[in-house]
């Protein structure tokens, strides 16, 4: 990785363009060792976000899950300091970084690992933070990791830009607060997340009540309610609300985090729901495998169905229209209430362009015409009924149904190469 020697690195690039294409089969080997990777952001600052992203590290790697946390706050990074971690980063035979070992199961790398004076500041620019994000992955020594989480700088500046355009597969953790100004924020950060097209794993209601000391009672010192409202308004899953605890805030002065004390607190309680979603949201491979033959049990037990997943052939042309429904910037089940149809042109089996469509109000038969108008000839869905698939046959247009939400160039990647795996129609009827 390149010297960072404070503010000094912000008058030159550590890489070379050069340099940089040399690395990218380094960066993309690493990313495919790394099950599942969630950035963890807000609107503003103020938050909790890292407290937060430390957290939830914290808790999956108690979980027995293989975690990195990696800073890339890098204005402000504080998460070395709430771990009570000091020293510098080390290197390996093959002159890579090793992160920082919390545990056995928690790995940490922070720009203040690479620094000599940890209050000097980092003055870059957009090129440099984007080549140090591209360096924090490819030339680290993660080794296979079920979670990495990724702490960002608040707001949608070139951070998180860099890290939609960078690591593929990555969902966005939203922080927020209960108060309007903080919601607003937030709301910004979704529509940014939809914009560059990074999925959203879910909302966070952070400090959404004060633990009294003295009473344990709840105080509704932000106002209460917020996140779920806001997750509401714009159809993300709120994964939890966690109250504010001032023995979070003095665990994080002190570098010892509350989950590493013997003493529960409502805030721990609450981290492991947070926790228990995300696992259900982010399941192990393992876990992937247990539900896949507990569906496969469940089906078989249904005569009328004989295969519960199958693996999706190849279009007999190498060039065509294919649409997918979309909200939050993943597939959507219900596809006659989807945010926007992500339609892709495909030329010569290559993904190309794709063009963002708000379907008209609905009707009765009305998309099966405005996708046909539009020269769709592929569909891949979640759910449709079967009026629906009737009316898309009619059109020449071939649907999919039970696809996996994942964005829509995954799903189409997967599509090209037969790889795309499909389970029931989620809403045949």
């Amino acid at each position: 990785m390149g010297n960072c020697q404070s503010h000094q690195c912000g008058s030159r690039d550590t890489k070379s363009a050069h340099q940089a294409k040399e690395d990218e089969p380094l960066l993309q080997e690493q990313l495919r060792r790394i099950r599942h990777k969630l950035l963890v952001m807000s609107g503003k600052g103020g938050v909790g976000k890292t407290s937060v992203a430390v957290y939830l590290a914290l808790g999956l790697a108690k979980r027995g899950y293989r975690v990195g946390l990696l800073d890339v706050d890098l204005h402000g990074p504080d998460v070395l300091r709430m771990l009570g971690i000091t020293g510098k980063l080390d290197f390996d035979e093959e002159h890579r970084l090793v992160p920082f070992a919390y545990s056995a199961h928690l790995g940490v790398v922070s720009i203040e690992g690479l620094m000599g004076d940890r209050d000097e500041a980092v003055i870059w620019r957009g090129p440099l933070k984007h080549s140090f994000i591209r360096q924090a992955i490819s030339q680290v020594n993660w080794g296979d990791l079920d979670f990495l989480i990724i702490d960002s700088p608040p707001g949608t500046g070139d951070e998180p830009l860099s890290i939609a355009q960078t690591i593929t597969g990555a969902q966005a953790v939203i922080i927020t607060t209960p108060q309007e100004v903080s919601l607003a924020d937030v709301r910004k950060a979704i529509n940014f997340c939809r914009k560059v097209g990074m999925p959203i794993l879910g909302l966070v209601e952070n400090m959404s009540g004060l633990i009294c000391p003295r009473c344990g009672e709840e105080i509704p010192l932000f106002s209460k309610g917020g996140g779920e409202r806001t997750a509401a308004l714009m159809e993300v899953h709120l994964l939890a609300s966690l109250p504010f605890d001032l023995k979070v805030v003095q665990g994080g002065d002190a570098g010892r985090p509350l989950l590493e004390s013997p003493d529960a607190s409502p805030f721990v309680k609450a981290m492991g729901r947070l926790l228990d979603e995300v696992e259900r949201l982010s399941p192990h491979k393992d876990h992937q495998e247990e539900l896949f033959q507990n569906m496969q049990e469940d089906q078989n037990q249904k005569t009328e169905v004989t295969e519960v997943m199958h693996t999706v052939v190849r279009p007999a042309t190498d060039s065509f229209k294919a649409a997918v429904p979309i909200s939050g910037g993943v597939l959507c089940n219900h596809f006659g209430h989807c945010e926007k149809f992500a339609v892709m042109h495909v030329y010569d089996g290559e993904v190309g362009a794709m063009e963002l469509h708000e379907p008209p109000p609905h009707e009765p038969g009305i998309l099966p015409r405005w996708l046909g108008e539009l020269g769709v000839d592929l569909i891949i869905a979640g759910g449709m009924g079967q009026r629906a698939l009737s009316l898309f046959a009619e059109q020449g247009i071939t649907v999919i149904t039970g696809a996996p939400n994942l964005e829509p160039e995954a799903l189409m990647r997967q599509y090209l190469t037969g790889s795309l795996m499909t389970g029931a129609n989620v809403c045949d009827h």
